[in-house]
């Protein structure tokens, strides 16, 4: 039974049917709240409707013999719920402590995540901890504060302390690795500390890093300082370890049915520890990269081939017929439940089979899509390859950085310490002609118009969200499938903003209703729906899943659904259904790393601020066979393509590379 908190009123009172809303703040509340968040597992919907039917509205209330009692629940059901219940018992405490705070309740879980089973005793020694949740307010934390001693105020060291990782972390958020001091001076001068206090005090709990010129301090959180220190580590590390893998001869047989420049990338692959090979869609990167396999293959050694996405991986596996996975999956990627972590997203301790001390088995190990690595994920890749071994890092600078912090294929390149292949002749013309010649044209910051006549690019200009996302749904459900014969599994709508008619969210709404009808059994969710995870759970069974991968719902259960993605299926269920959203329509930054048959790309209105030419170029280059963009953003979409390239981000990689390996040695 939930331990009882001061100020929680838990006594078994005699049912009440009465349909009142409970009380804000009350113990009601708190339960009810605690049932809607589906924090108690195994409770869904229609199960809570049940409860408050039956005057269950109270912890005091719950008993084996109470659930038993409700309808279409057997005994062994009541069991197995009130297991459940008992289970949950340091999630209810924080719910206690929250709901009368005005705090999301749904954050019991995601605070267990971080701080572990005891998150309550930790947050009672420091409430500033709440803003570890990314999306907390340091309002809700002062808060939070007050309610446990009213005594406390905003000169607290734990504040100024917390504040100084805040700040980071926003900066982290926007992909940025380092920060300097007079930077975060002014983003803590709304909040009443002083900020120099609060800097040495980051600096003295070890959650934050000074680095640079002792003239022009900065600052990084110390899980992200580490990660490019150790990237530049590793990569030093595999430069002067690397020993070439195959003679001339079984390098020009390999390479013959390539360019020149293709095959300076194999013979690079083959005689340097690190090499990069970088260009644009239909310049010929995956059959490269297929040779380098066959390379292997001649030689005799092993290989290892890896993308960030599921989809990419697959993609990857196709196009060199070799197998391959995901970055997670190479490295065994794995969390346990129901302990403290806060590495990566999901609930539990995460972590990987292989690091330094199990490397990954391979002599060469290759990476496509790295312009999504962030430096936390490149820095676990390149600790788990083996000394001695080769690694080809492929990707496409022009498409959007990664979601996580830093820069990584960016700065491998600005570094100029890796020796590079940038492939520029665009072969794909027959399959992909028009899409690969617009992505080009946008690469190089132009816009140029489909060939009259052609299907495989084609723009319908709209006036406003609202036709935009009429033609949206128009082209999915009819105009699409009906020319080109597409699956609605192979047409993927990709838009930029969440909100809004022609946003996700929306849209969404709009194609589950045309395209799988139904209630929404199970968080909205029924069989048939597509979904996409906004967070890697590698514990999913059988397969598990990660961040950005798009699946469809195979069937819904006990508050679970069974999901089939490109690397498999997951039983997803407690706090993993969290994580899933339909995905019909997904962000740009989701779509990346991934491509469809078919690819629908809306532009409305209300993306104007935020296009820029490798935003649009991202999208754009997600189609294999058809390409339609709905256009309602006006000349904002030109101007964009021509004027605003990548948003700078503050990194500390590539001068690491330049102190730690020189220039590129070809």
């Amino acid at each position: 039974m939930p331990r009882l908190t001061s100020g929680s009123d838990l006594r078994a009172d005699a049912p009440d049917t009465a349909v009142s809303a409970p009380a804000p703040g009350s113990a009601a509340a708190v339960f009810t709240e605690f049932c809607a968040a589906g924090l108690w597992p195994g409770v869904g919907a229609t199960l809570q409707r049940a409860l408050a039917g039956a005057g269950l509205r109270t912890p005091g209330q719950v008993s084996v013999a109470a659930l038993a009692a409700l309808p279409s629940v057997t005994p062994r059901r009541a069991e197995r719920l009130y297991t459940a219940w008992i289970g949950a018992s340091h999630l209810y405490e924080l719910a206690e402590v929250l709901v009368p705070q005005e705090l999301p309740v749904r954050w019991s879980a995601r605070l267990v995540d971080l701080l572990g089973d005891d998150a309550l005793a930790t947050l009672r020694a420091d409430p500033w901890r709440l803003l570890e949740l990314p999306d907390a307010a340091v309002a809700q934390a002062d808060r939070l504060a007050r309610a446990f001693d009213p005594a406390t105020d905003r000169s607290d060291s734990r504040r100024g302390r917390a504040l100084v990782d805040w700040t980071l972390a926003r900066f982290a958020r926007q992909g940025h690795t380092v920060t300097p001091v007079p930077m975060v001076r002014e983003a803590l001068a709304p909040f009443g500390v002083d900020a120099d206090a609060a800097v040495r005090d980051a600096v003295a709990a070890g959650s934050v890093q000074q680095v640079g010129d002792p003239a022009a301090p900065a600052l990084c959180r110390t899980a992200l300082a580490a990660a490019e220190d150790a990237i530049a580590e590793h990569l030093a590390r595999l430069v002067s370890t690397g020993r070439s893998l195959a003679g001339d001869r079984a390098v020009t047989a390999a390479a013959r049915d390539l360019d020149d420049t293709q095959a300076l990338a194999v013979g690079l692959a083959s005689r340097q520890g690190v090499s990069v090979l970088t260009g644009g869609p239909g310049t010929g990167k995956s059959r490269t990269v297929a040779a380098v396999v066959a390379l292997c293959t001649r030689v005799d050694a092993a290989v290892a081939l890896a993308a960030p996405t599921g989809r990419a991986a697959k993609r990857l596996e196709e196009l060199t017929g070799h197998p391959a996975t995901t970055v997670h999956k190479l490295l065994g990627a794995w969390r346990r439940p129901g302990t403290p972590g806060s590495a990566g997203a999901g609930s539990g301790t995460a972590g990987f089979d292989h690091d330094a001390a199990h490397p990954i088995e391979a002599d060469l190990v290759v990476v496509d899509e790295a312009s999504m690595l962030d430096v936390e994920l490149g820095a676990a890749l390149l600790a788990a390859v083996p000394d001695a071994a080769h690694l080809v890092v492929v990707g496409d600078p022009a498409q959007l950085p990664s979601i996580g912090p830093g820069r990584l294929l960016g700065d491998l390149l600005d570094s100029g310490t890796l020796p590079v292949t940038e492939l520029s002749t665009l072969y794909r013309q027959s399959e992909g002609g028009a899409i690969a010649r617009l992505a080009t044209a946008v690469r190089g910051g132009a816009l140029v118009a489909p060939p009259a006549g052609d299907h495989e690019v084609v723009v319908v200009p709209c006036r406003g969200s609202d036709e935009a996302a009429h033609r949206v749904v128009q082209l999915v459900t009819d105009s699409i499938p009906r020319v080109f014969g597409a699956s609605g599994d192979a047409v993927q709508v990709v838009t930029p903003v969440h909100r809004g008619r022609a946003g996700t969210q929306a849209l969404n709404r709009a194609l589950k209703e045309l395209l799988n009808p139904g209630r929404g059994v199970v968080r909205g969710f029924d069989a048939g729906d597509r979904v996409v995870a906004t967070a890697n759970h590698p514990e999913a069974e059988p397969a598990g899943f990660a961040n950005g991968e798009v699946g469809t719902v195979l069937s819904t259960g006990d508050n679970s659904l069974r999901v089939t993605f490109p690397g498999g299926d997951a039983d997803v269920s407690g706090k993993a259904l969290g994580d899933l959203l339909h995905g019909w329509a997904i962000t740009v930054h989701r779509a990346q790393g991934s491509e469809w048959e078919a690819v629908v790309v809306v532009l409305p209105p209300e993306a104007g601020a935020m296009l820029s030419r490798p935003l649009v170029y991202t999208a754009l280059t997600r189609a294999k066979r058809h390409l339609s963009v709905v256009h309602a953003a006006g000349p904002a979409l030109a101007r964009s393509v021509r004027d605003v390239g990548a948003e700078p981000r503050r990194t500390r990689l590539a001068p690491l590379l330049a102190e730690r390996l020189g220039p590129a040695d070809r």
